[in-house]
């Protein structure tokens, strides 16, 4: 059992939001999130994070 309530999120998303099922299982799970008026789906990205993830994945340089 995966622990999410899906007929619930379901039944918030088609009937709550009006999506279509073909829209439902198009939104990833944070595009839901936002839809369903989440305060804050992701938290905000720092300079310090943007550091982090700049070193762990540099711009290759071409040439």
């Amino acid at each position: 059992m995966s622990g999410i309530d899906w007929p619930g999120l379901m039944r918030a998303g088609l009937c709550g939001l009006g999506l279509t099922p073909t829209e439902f299982w198009r939104l990833s799970p944070i595009e839901l999130k936002i839809m369903l008026g989440a305060e804050s789906a992701a938290p905000p990205l720092t300079r310090a994070r943007l550091d982090e993830l700049a070193a762990a994945f540099p711009d290759a340089r071409k040439g």
